[in-house]
């Protein structure tokens, strides 16, 4: 197009848009203000704007840009000015007219050899080697992006059993009663019908007795520990100690907020009671219904003693993270049951459900339950209404009850079929935590751990395509060599397959 045509073009847009005190046009489109473009120059302004959009992933590919009439209007120039733009770039091969689907963005321009923008390459965890990055923090985020067949990792349920059927019956039973008001913002503690939803399943699951107004509703755990140790952090308290071996993801979300972390050993009574005491820790978080890794539950001696620990000031925060799930031993009462003043009590719906929902519960002893709710609003301003409701629903229906007791007899299976797996393709292996739970813990020791590396044993198998924890990311101090293995959100033949190649990656490693 010649600067005569270009010219002529805009002359009709001042005749026809930008009469005597009319303002320039703007889009929220990329922000587009077209008083920023040169006298005679609009055109190139747009491609510009568009190409470098494109070239920095502002307008990724696929992208669809808006009509050439809707933009026009927007900007208030002609639409032959901004088809004549489009056409630049159709032309250098970066969009494509797409029929009805319109015109979309179908390759970036060439960098001409410049790095892109944004964090360095060095400074992301690798999906094709998630075992090669020394920062701890990334090595589970790492795993979970890398390319693999059979997923053995711990910490997912069975997600092909979500109850889709029951949820959307919910859901749909929820908006037919909802008003508009019940769309605004709600409580950030959380909506009253799931508090008290909350405190029901707790009451006959748990052997928990509350009062819906101690319930915080949290996007998970992970999130309620973030903001207790926000709130604790306010207090004075720095000095955290966690259970070692014990979940990486916990040690992940402590550190971020702050905490000093020091590790307890864990053996079969649970985590050593007499070394927390001894120690400068203020506050403790421990998993002690079914401890992760090792599956130990916390024994009626321990349990006394950290109550007398609590009972004189310490900070107890307990993870009940996946105690409705038990196949082989009668339910362990939690902690809080027995001395709620003084116990922090955290759970969610990421293993009864799915991890998506970012649904959980905080019970907060009354000294602290404003100050956590204070940090819950400013965090969020609480979790979306209608997830909550829903899920309300089908705790108070029983609907979860049911779901729960459909996917134990799956896990159970999944867990024997595991077993069975291990005894034939790993021998000489320990197996840890089999009465409960999502995963077992392995371990070599003695003459059968000569040799063996568990990050390079888990590396081996990601190889092989298996995914798999090392228990060496789950230690803070050096221990026995192992693996941690989910088996719930896999089928048998996977179970079986998966323990199969990592039998394989074993034998290669001893040579």
């Amino acid at each position: 197009m010649d600067r005569s045509k270009e010219s002529a073009i805009e002359g009709s847009v001042t005749a026809g848009f930008e009469t005597a005190g009319s303002e320039a046009g703007g889009s929220d489109f990329l922000q587009l203000d077209i008083g920023r473009a040169p006298a005679g120059g609009r055109t190139d302004w747009l491609a510009d704007r568009l190409r470098a959009a494109i070239a920095d992933g502002t307008l990724a590919v696929g992208s669809r840009l808006p009509a050439s009439r809707v933009l026009a209007a927007e900007l208030r120039v002609s639409r032959g000015l901004v088809t004549e733009a489009y056409q630049r770039l159709a032309e250098t091969g970066q969009v494509a007219g797409r029929g009805r689907a319109g015109t979309v963005v179908v390759a970036a321009p060439p960098t001409g050899g410049q790095p892109p923008s944004g964090p360095a390459r060095s400074a992301l965890p690798d999906p094709a080697d998630p075992f090669g990055t020394r920062e701890w923090g990334a090595l589970v985020d790492a795993l979970r992006a890398a390319p693999g067949r059979i997923d053995l990792s711990p910490g997912a349920p069975d997600l092909a059993a979500f109850p889709r059927t029951a949820w959307l019956q919910a859901e749909r039973r929820v908006l037919a009663e909802l008003t508009p008001a019940d769309f605004g913002y709600g409580n950030p503690q959380g909506t009253p019908a799931l508090r008290e939803a909350i405190v029901g399943w707790l009451a006959q699951n748990r052997g928990i007795r509350a009062d819906p107004d101690e319930v915080v509703v949290v996007a998970g755990v992970a999130q309620a520990l973030g903001l207790l140790a926000q709130v604790l952090r306010a207090e004075g308290v720095r000095n955290v100690a966690v259970e070692d071996p014990g979940s990486l993801g916990t040690r992940r979300q402590l550190e971020h907020g702050g905490m000093r972390l020091l590790p307890v050993p864990v053996d079969a009574g649970g985590i050593d009671t007499a070394a927390l005491a001894a120690g400068p820790a203020q506050a403790v978080v421990l998993t002690p219904a079914h401890q992760f890794p090792t599956g130990v539950v916390l024994d009626g001696e321990r349990r006394r003693e950290l109550l007398r620990w609590a009972a004189a000031g310490g900070v107890v925060i307990e993870d009940d993270y996946d105690a409705e799930h038990r196949y082989d031993r009668a339910p362990v009462p939690a902690l809080r049951a027995l001395l709620p003043e003084a116990v922090c009590y955290t759970g969610s719906v990421s293993k009864l459900l799915a991890p998506a929902l970012r649904l959980g519960w905080l019970l907060v002893p009354p000294r602290r339950l404003d100050a956590v709710i204070e940090a819950k609003r400013y965090a969020d301003l609480g979790n979306p209404v209608l997830a909550q409701l829903v899920l309300a629903r089908l705790m108070a229906s029983g609907e979860l009850e049911r779901h729960l007791r459909f996917v134990r007899r799956r896990h159970r299976a999944r867990r024997d079929a595991m077993l069975r797996a291990i005894a034939a393709e790993l021998p000489g292996a320990r197996v840890h935590g089999a009465a409960a739970g999502l995963h077992l813990m392995v371990t070599f020791e003695g003459a059968d751990a000569e040799g063996i590396d568990d990050t390079a044993l888990a590396a081996a198998a990601l190889d092989l395509g298996v995914k798999a924890h090392p228990l060496s990311w789950h230690r803070i101090t050096p221990g026995p060599a192992g693996l941690v293995l989910g088996y719930a959100a896999g089928s048998v033949g996977e179970i079986e397959e998966g323990v199969a190649i990592l039998g394989t990656a074993l034998r290669a490693l001893r040579g």
